[in-house]
């Protein structure tokens, strides 16, 4: 089994291009693809979404099975196994408090005086309508659902559309359905892929347009909202799993090999980098890697293999400087720190979606239950775009308010910059209040 183990000063500028750019490659690459199906739901609509449904998911539906139905709810909830449901319910639960401390800490309106009789400030309201893309492959993620549904909904967003893939025998999946409930979601639509995402922007006869799209999805899923920029806001960003070990010699070489295969189980177009100036660390992971590798069943143990010949790598950097600049041009997804003094490391990590810090901190846990949204920025875009929170469902308001006595003294600046941009009705506004 090939590893790809990499020191990173002695490569050349196309290697690190190709380890940079990671799935990127793969969303062009289905652009052609994805065209004509957003195309086809934007004239046929649910006619459309049907053949769909058929040729992809291998679901045969009717029109009026393409919304989750109170049944449908109801029966997900009675088939899930207790100890399933209370596992969403703890997790689910967390999510809830982090996000609904969030919008503790959001200011619904607020003014300031900037000067004598002049104020300015903003109000803030939840996004008219949000689309939710909840991503289902070989096994479902109603991690997922309660990641993007809970902020939605605490964020007081009136209009929220759940798409999921259907199953082969035409149903949603039971557990997301029991998280989409806990989360006070009522409408779920069994549609998945590039078609639901250009349902979502232009409406069908079942399938409501909202102005904004949320969630994860395949490479054909974020070439859809690429494509559909113009006609609908996709959030950010949230392609392939990708993430970075970053290590001092500190780190136990056991578990660092299995914090790098996390995130990397997710696919074949996934990427997954050890960072460490530590030079036997660095042989240790990449030693154990294949064994580890080797205990994987299908058809994780392939996807595995796959990305560590590809976008994943073990990286040995000069100092641990340099492994924190790499990281930072890299702007990973997720960054696990496991390092002796985490705290000055964490402070020069500028560039990532999310932070774990320590060796109790696992992937796993950020993934699913310490509340902190999985929902992350990926290829490259954590240079300019956040974690999922609240503030995804949210809009501000500029608000200005000015006296008499304001207007009065701020008004001649004001109109010494219309008259010298060209605008002379804008200053004929000020004079007319003056005359």
């Amino acid at each position: 089994m090939t590893i790809n183990f990499f020191r990173w000063h002695e490569l050349d500028a196309a290697t690190k291009a190709r380890l940079l750019r990671r799935s990127q490659e793969t969303i062009d690459g289905v652009l052609d693809t994805v065209r004509p199906i957003l195309e086809d739901v934007r004239v046929h609509g649910d006619a459309a979404l049907l053949r769909y449904a058929e040729r992809f998911d291998g679901a045969k539906l009717a029109q009026e099975d393409l919304r989750v139905s109170e049944q449908e709810f109801a029966q997900a909830e009675a088939e899930l196994a207790p100890d399933l449901k209370a596992a969403i319910e703890r997790c689910c639960n967390n999510v809830k408090r982090f996000h609904a401390e969030q919008m503790r800490r959001v200011e619904a309106d607020w003014m300031v005086e900037i000067e004598p009789g002049v104020y300015a400030g903003e109000k803030v309201t939840p996004v008219s309508s949000v689309g939710i893309y909840v991503p289902r492959g070989k096994n479902a993620f109603p991690s997922a659902m309660y990641m993007l549904c809970a902020p939605a909904v605490l964020a007081g967003v009136p209009q929220i559309a759940v798409v999921t893939p259907p199953r082969a025998d035409g149903r949603a999946d039971a557990a997301s359905l029991y998280a989409a409930k806990l989360c006070g979601i009522e409408q779920v639509y069994k549609v998945g892929g590039a078609q639901a995402i250009a349902a979502l922007a232009y409406g069908t006869q079942t399938v409501p347009a909202v102005r904004k799209v949320v969630g994860p999805g395949s490479p054909y899923v974020a070439a859809a909202k690429l494509l559909l920029s113009s006609q609908i806001d996709p959030g950010m960003p949230a392609g392939p799993s990708e993430a970075i070990v970053l290590c001092d010699g500190s780190a136990n070489p056991d578990t660092t090999v299995w914090d790098l295969m996390n995130e990397a189980e997710h696919g074949p177009d996934a990427a997954a980098l050890l960072i460490t100036h530590d030079e036997e660390l660095a042989g240790k992971v990449a030693e154990l890697l294949p064994q580890a590798i080797a205990q994987v069943p299908q058809p994780q143990r392939g996807w595995l293999g796959t990305v560590f010949s590809t976008y994943g790598a073990v990286i040995l950097t000069r100092s641990l400087e340099e492994s924190i600049e790499v990281a930072n041009l890299y702007a990973a997804e997720h960054v696990l720190l496991k390092v002796e003094d985490p705290r000055p490391v964490m402070d020069k990590l500028h560039n990532c979606g999310e932070i774990l810090i320590g060796e109790w901190t696992p992937f796993s846990l950020g993934n699913y239950g310490t509340g902190v949204n999985h929902v992350l920025p990926t290829g490259g875009w954590a240079h300019s775009y956040g974690c999922t929170s609240v503030w995804d469902f949210l809009k501000r308001t500029s608000l200005s308010e000015v006296t008499r006595e304001g207007f009065a003294a701020l008004s001649p600046a004001v109109e010494t910059l219309t008259v010298y941009e060209g605008f002379q009705v804008h200053a004929e506004v000020l004079r007319k209040r003056r005359a």
